[in-house]
């Protein structure tokens, strides 16, 4: 009985002598974080007008975007995956009148598209 309580105190002894404590000291530029603040902003949808052309499963979807891009090549389409369907979505306005206009036209070709407002950013 006395090896065992010896025998468990040593491994006590030289588990816990043997634990690693550590910190871990990352060095980045800040001018790294500020870039990456001005990209998301840039990259976001949040200050831009945009038209939602259609919606529907990921092959129609697919499918919109295919004929959007042959029918309003200037225009940049893109598929967006909000639950539970795809949308397809043209164009990125940052004036008012200009989205109107294009919106107009767009419309002639697909009369369910809609003018999306920019979300109100949350900063």
């Amino acid at each position: 009985m006395k090896s065992f309580f010896f025998m468990l105190a040593v491994t006590f002894a030289t588990t816990y002598g043997r634990a690693q404590n550590g910190n871990i000291n990352i060095k980045q530029d800040q001018k790294i974080a500020e870039l990456l603040d001005i990209y998301k902003s840039a990259n976001s949808d949040t200050e831009y007008y945009t038209i939602q052309v259609g919606f529907g499963s990921s092959s129609k979807a697919e499918k919109i975007k295919s004929e959007v891009e042959i029918d309003f090549p200037e225009l940049p389409a893109r598929t967006v995956f909000d639950s539970p369907t795809f949308r397809v979505r043209v164009g990125r306005f940052k004036k008012k009148l200009d989205a109107e206009r294009k919106f107009i036209e767009v419309r002639e070709k697909y009369p369910d598209a809609m003018l999306l407002k920019p979300k109100k950013s949350t900063k």
